[in-house]
């Protein structure tokens, strides 16, 4: 009996000593304003093109504020080791930062972090909040008032589209495509002839295209009579026609397509 209590005391005396140990342990130092300004000058020179000047993401990389790395508070060398040495095998850099130069856009980085957790800041769309659409209505806009499929076809240019484009990019390519089968025109020449070939360069002064040769030709626009047919007119005319509910509609019914 008095051996427990021996051992109970004993524990009891580790544990009040390691709160004690804790509780005069100093606090990890918060990084200055100018730390992080210094920072996020750094990150947009080196970093931003492929992760957006606000480390929420870009054109290549990803959104640095939601990284595993990036939310854990431990993992400070893991993030400095990542930014310093990049990974080459997934297309990142390394970079020849300095000590001080690192911590500074480590600090931005998570001072972007916090930044995007605050209510209201965020920037980027969840896949969740595209999911209120009806793939059945979708499909009935597509096929009728929405006149897609005179452009497109769901076991051709769309087979499998889903597997391409997954949530708001799906969306974003849909409402602003931006390439595709690109605009053609005829031109009627003075004489009487016609000219046909890829749409290469318009203004009000200036038509050009280039032949089914390869041939780069151009005429005085007021010279000439030309009917231009871009495929991409027929998208910038249904945003003044999508409601709400039909552009979540159709996207859902092209989330089916896999």
């Amino acid at each position: 009996m008095r051996k427990r209590v021996r051992n109970l005391a004993e524990s009891l005396g580790a544990v009040l000593l390691l709160s004690r140990l804790l509780a005069v342990a100093p606090a990890a130092q918060q990084p200055s304003p100018g730390q992080v300004q210094s920072g996020q000058r750094l990150f947009a020179a080196q970093c931003g093109f492929c992760h957006g000047r606000d480390a929420m993401g870009g054109e290549t990389g990803p959104d640095l504020t939601k990284s595993a790395l990036v939310r854990d508070p431990s993992a400070g060398d893991k993030l400095r080791a990542v930014v310093r040495d990049g990974r080459v095998d997934k297309g990142m850099p390394a970079f020849r930062l300095t000590d001080a130069d690192l911590t500074a856009v480590v600090a931005f980085i998570r001072d972007q972090r916090v930044k995007a957790e605050s209510p209201g800041a965020r920037r980027s769309v969840d896949v969740a909040d595209l999911q209120t659409g009806d793939a059945q209505a979708g499909r009935r806009y597509f096929d009728g008032a929405g006149r897609c499929a005179e452009c497109h076809s769901p076991s051709g240019d769309f087979a499998g589209l889903a597997k391409r484009l997954q949530g708001l990019q799906l969306l974003q390519r849909m409402l602003y495509p931006s390439n595709g089968r690109g605009a053609t025109v005829v031109v009627n020449v003075p004489g009487g002839g016609t000219v046909r070939g890829a749409l290469a360069y318009r203004d009000e002064f200036t038509i050009a295209l280039t032949d089914d040769g390869g041939r780069y030709r151009s005429w005085p626009a007021g010279q000439v009579t030309f009917n231009v047919d871009n495929p991409l007119d027929a998208h910038a005319e249904q945003l003044g026609k999508y409601t709400d509910d039909d552009m979540h509609n159709v996207l859902a019914y092209l989330q089916t397509l896999r």
